[in-house]
């Protein structure tokens, strides 16, 4: 699965107990009718893939679903949901280049001067 859309933040890596388990998120916006925020995480090594990323990038995020179950003090069952990336790259259209030049204004000509040796045949 993936998910493409522009990131609107990007959080710094952060590192939870005490064998190192690193995570850093992103927030990324999704381009369709009804825009979604998702946040998206990375674990472990995977963080290191956001180094060169930043907020306004439009990008596309290779990620996995998953899924836990969770039981409170009290032997209340809880599950939850989280957006896993493994891979993050940027899009085409973050490339200016891709888009093809505009051409002069003097490239155009008035509508009266074109064809201007063919009869006007049209009944409107």
């Amino acid at each position: 699965m993936d998910i493409s859309g522009k990131l609107k933040l990007v959080n710094e890596t952060k590192e939870y107990g005490t064998n190192g388990f690193r995570k850093r998120e992103v927030v990324v916006t999704t381009e369709e009718q009804y825009p979604q925020d998702l946040m998206v995480e990375f674990i472990q090594d995977k963080c290191d893939l956001l180094n060169s990323y930043q907020a306004g990038q439009s990008v596309k995020i290779d990620i996995n679903l998953r899924g836990r179950e969770w039981e409170s003090p009290q032997g209340e069952i809880k599950y939850f949901n989280s957006i896993q990336g493994w891979r993050i790259e940027k899009l085409a259209s973050e490339d200016n280049s891709a888009i093809p030049p505009v051409p002069p204004a003097e490239a155009f000509q008035p509508a009266d001067e074109i064809n201007k040796d063919e009869p006007d045949d049209l009944p409107f």
